[in-house]
Order: C-alpha cells, then sequence, then structure tokens
C-alpha cells in the first residue's frame, strides 16, 4: 500500500517547511503550495488523501477554497489550519466540510493524530464508496441500502428466487421493509412490467377483504350496487402482496388456498369461475408455524404460501447498515424539504449506531427525516435527536447513576448528581457529563488542550461539549453557583 500522501496549503515558507520535516519523518508523502491557485493546479494533477488547508491565504479565503475542494472531492479529508482558535471558526470549518481545525502553534503530536485519523476516514469514505458502487453492480435493488452479511444472504436469495413464479414468504419484526423486498423480487421478475398490488390484510372485515380480493357482482351485499374488480383480477400477470397474511380468518384461508391451487376464483356473489395468472408474495411479523401448531392458521395454506422463505434481519443486528442508511435518508429528505447538504456530528451518529431500534428502518428513516426537517445547518449533532435516544448521550466509560438515583434516592458512590423527586434521565447523565468537564478543567488549570488529551479525545470534540453544555472558558475556577460542584470521579478513561 503506497504512503498516505498529504498537501500542505500555506502561504507562510517556515510552516510548509516545518510541516513537510515532521510529517515525512512519520512516513507521510509530502506535497506543498503556497497559494489557493497553486493548491488547485496540484489537485488537478491528482488526489491526495489529507489537505492541510491553512485559512488565511493571499489570494483567496480558505474558507472559500474548502468548499470547492469538497465540491471536488466528497471523500476528501480537509485539516483547517488557523492562527484564530475559537468556537466560531470551528462552526464554520464543519459547516463548510471540514473534518477538524486546528490552532497555531499546534502541538506537533495533536497535529499528528488528527492527520492520522483523516487517513483513516479518507480511506473509509473510499471503502463506501467502493462497496456501494459493487452493491449496485450485484443487486441493483433500488432503495435497498445495507452492507452486512445478513443483508448481503438476503439479497443474494431474493436474486435467486425473482426470475420464478414461485410464492414467497417474507419474515420480519415490524418496520424492516417487507413491502420494499416485496417490491424488489417484483421488480427482478419476468413480471416487472405488470402491475405490483399490496394489499395490508390485517383487521380487515371478512366480508370486505375478500371483495377487495376477489371482487363482487352487483347485489352481492348491500350497497353493491355495481359489479367491481377484485385485486387479484386487477393484479392479473403481475405479483399480488400480501401483507400481514395471517390476520386472515378461516373462510378466506380457504379461498386463498383455492386461488393458489387451481388458479381460479369467483367474485363475491357470483357464480362464473374467473382464471387467474397472478405471483403471490405473501408477509408476516407472526410466527405461522407456531400459528398452525395451535390451529389459528390452516396448515395447506402454510406450506403453499411457505415455498420459499425469507427472513428479514432486524436493524440491531446489522449495525454495520446504519451509516449507509441514514447517509441515504439524509440525502432523499435533504431533496425532499429542498435543504442543503446535512451530516450528524459523529456524537450523534454513535447514538444512532448504539441505539436498538426497536422500529427498525423504519424508526430511523423518521428520525433522520425530523433531524432534516428541524436543522438549521450542515451539521446536526445529538440535540436533533428525539429525546428517547438523546438520553443515552453520556461520554464513553463514564459509569450510569444507579437505578436508586433515578428512582430520586442515593447517588452512586463517585457520581454526585442534584435529583429531585421526578428526576429528568437526560439531566442527570448532561449533569454527569458537565461535572466531568468542569473538574478536568479545573484540574488543568483549564487547559483545553490537555483537558481533551486526558479525556483521550479530539479538542474539536472537547470545544464542541463544552459549548453544548454551557461551559464559560473565561470563568476559570469561579464556583458555579447554579449547582454543587462537587467533583465527579473521572478516573476511567473516556473515549470520543
Amino acid at each position: 500500500m503506497p504512503d498516505p500522501s498529504i498537501l500542505v496549503v500555506d502561504d507562510e515558507a517556515e510552516i510548509r517547511e516545518g510541516l513537510q520535516l515532521l510529517l515525512s519523518s512519520e512516513g507521510y508523502e509530502v506535497t506543498l503550495a503556497e497559494t489557493a491557485e497553486a493548491a488547485l493546479a496540484r489537485l488537478g494533477e491528482r488526489p491526495f488523501d489529507v489537505l492541510l488547508l491553512d485559512v488565511s491565504l493571499p489570494d483567496r479565503n480558505g474558507i472559500d477554497l474548502l468548499r470547492e475542494l469538497r465540491a471536488r472531492d466528497a471523500a476528501a479529508s480537509i485539516i483547517l489550519i488557523t492562527a484564530y482558535g475559537s468556537i466560531n471558526m470551528a462552526r464554520e470549518a464543519f459547516k463548510s466540510g471540514a473534518l477538524d481545525y486546528i490552532t497555531k502553534p499546534w502541538s506537533n503530536d495533536e497535529l499528528l493524530a488528527q492527520v492520522a485519523k483523516a487517513v483513516d476516514t479518507r480511506r473509509l469514505r473510499e471503502e463506501n464508496l467502493q462497496l456501494k458502487r459493487a452493491f449496485k453492480q450485484r443487486y441493483n435493488f433500488p432503495n435497498i441500502v445495507g452492507k452486512s452479511d445478513k443483508m448481503l444472504a438476503v439479497l443474494d436469495l431474493v436474486r435467486q428466487v425473482a426470475a420464478s413464479r414461485s410464492t414467497v414468504l417474507i419474515y420480519g419484526e415490524s418496520g424492516t421493509g417487507k413491502e420494499l423486498f416485496a417490491k424488489a423480487i417484483h421488480a427482478a421478475s419476468p413480471r416487472a412490467e405488470r402491475p405490483f398490488v399490496p394489499i395490508n390484510t390485517g383487521s380487515m372485515p371478512v366480508d370486505l377483504l375478500e371483495s377487495l380480493l376477489f371482487g363482487h357482482v352487483r347485489g352481492a351485499f348491500t350497497g353493491a350496487v355495481s359489479s367491481k374488480k377484485g385485486l387479484f383480477e386487477v393484479a392479473d400477470q403481475g405479483t399480488l402482496f400480501l401483507d400481514e397474511i395471517s390476520t386472515i380468518g378461516p373462510e378466506t384461508q380457504a379461498k386463498l388456498l383455492r386461488v393458489i391451487q387451481e388458479r381460479e376464483y369467483m367474485r363475491l356473489g357470483g357464480t362464473e369461475t374467473i382464471k387467474t395468472d397472478v405471483r403471490i408474495l405473501a408477509a408476516s411479523n407472526a410466527d405461522l408455524a407456531a400459528m398452525v401448531r395451535e390451529g389459528r392458521f390452516r396448515e395447506d395454506l402454510y406450506h403453499r404460501l411457505n415455498v420459499i422463505a425469507l427472513q428479514l434481519p432486524p436493524l440491531r443486528e446489522r449495525k454495520e447498515d446504519i451509516p449507509l442508511l441514514v447517509a441515504h435518508f439524509l440525502a432523499y429528505y435533504c431533496r425532499e424539504n429542498e435543504k442543503p447538504e446535512r451530516r450528524f456530528t459523529p456524537a450523534a451518529m454513535r447514538l444512532l449506531v448504539d441505539y436498538g431500534w426497536p422500529g427498525n428502518v423504519r424508526e430511523l428513516e423518521n428520525v433522520v427525516e425530523r433531524a432534516v426537517v428541524l436543522s438549521s445547518e450542515e451539521l446536526m449533532g445529538p440535540d436533533l435527536l428525539p429525546e428517547n435516544l438523546r438520553s443515552r448521550e453520556l461520554m464513553p466509560g463514564v459509569r450510569l447513576p444507579a437505578p436508586a438515583l433515578l428512582a430520586g434516592g442515593a447517588a452512586s458512590p463517585g457520581a454526585h448528581v442534584t435529583s429531585g423527586t421526578s428526576p429528568n434521565l437526560a439531566g442527570i447523565l448532561e449533569d454527569v457529563e458537565r461535572r466531568l468537564i468542569l473538574d478536568m478543567l479545573e484540574r488543568t488549570g483549564w487547559n483545553q488542550t490537555e483537558a481533551a488529551e486526558r479525556f483521550q479525545i479530539p479538542l474539536s470534540t472537547l470545544n464542541q461539549k463544552i459549548k453544548r453544555l454551557g461551559i464559560d472558558p473565561r470563568r476559570r475556577g469561579r464556583a458555579d453557583s447554579s449547582r454543587d460542584s462537587s467533583p465527579v470521579d473521572a478516573k476511567a478513561p473516556i473515549r470520543d
């Protein structure tokens, strides 16, 4: 594997030469540019893994150049160099697409750590792009996103069964995308140009369900003033998708069995036999085999439907797919809401990946849509996630308060948190995090760089947390009169 390549863009010769000496000694391939024009020329010749970009250039503003570079290369890892270490500068850098920023003068160890992280990020982005390209070439199923082994195994099976006319029974929890997979099977089948007709059979009265499926003749029941085609007739030569198949009653089960076996049926109230050529796909979040054993579902119908079983994994069992799904939904809902590109912060993404997702992909989609709608900036933090996700936000390595604390009882040893009669979990966790940071800042004499090193997190991450928690760096040791100033045990390593 070739050495990682770095482009240093700075108008000061001493800084360019110093960075070249430092980075070359670590095995990096370093190219120098003194102006924005020179940088663009270098980038026109070849790509780079990392760009170290000075914010003040003689021929162009570094932030503007950063935006252009990101537009040219979406996978670029860019670290901004600035002499003005402020939260506002950091926010502007992140909004414009920077991976991180560093202030002059810097610690060489800190800079090397940021460069190493940027190289890893660049390669991860490239791997994801290659996976997406390979995934599309292999499956070409629109709107199905995933690279996990479980998802790839399901899609392999989808590809194999799509060309047949066999019935397929799709199992999966609510929100796993059963109808989406049914559409994928139809779209990859010889019936793709014919209708795909879905129906949710759950909790539907027998007469209404049978009328919808098989149609009815005039006078078949009160209100049947004219004859009407059923969905079997509408879906002729296409695919009929029966969702929640476990909910249909015994009489309808018998009629459905006849259609599958004989490929014919009669309209409700009619006497004429109608031939049909329909492929049936069915879905259930209930265990049909167990229902058969309990006598609640016909065994013969079960075997007719269960020719091929497709088991969709819940989202909690394929967490490696969450970043890809998030990116997919972000792109979609930014277009839908006519908003520019949006991204989640690392802290927000960590919460998304760690969450259990009882509502599966549907719940994740709703969370991403909500964040896009409520967002006003490109970078979206944990504050735009629902309360049930934000309540999990705690710096890694920090012990959660004991159950007694959550109930309003005594706090666990080492955690001094004010609790009322109706404590709020998110407030408790935020208070713990605030105290950890305040305590570390006191220990380091309010040296934020040293505090970040002790926490083993990037300085930029610590700055974001300080702003979110409302900590004023100028207070430097003055007691926080609004809160108990007792220290929190921060001996456990904390990692971002």
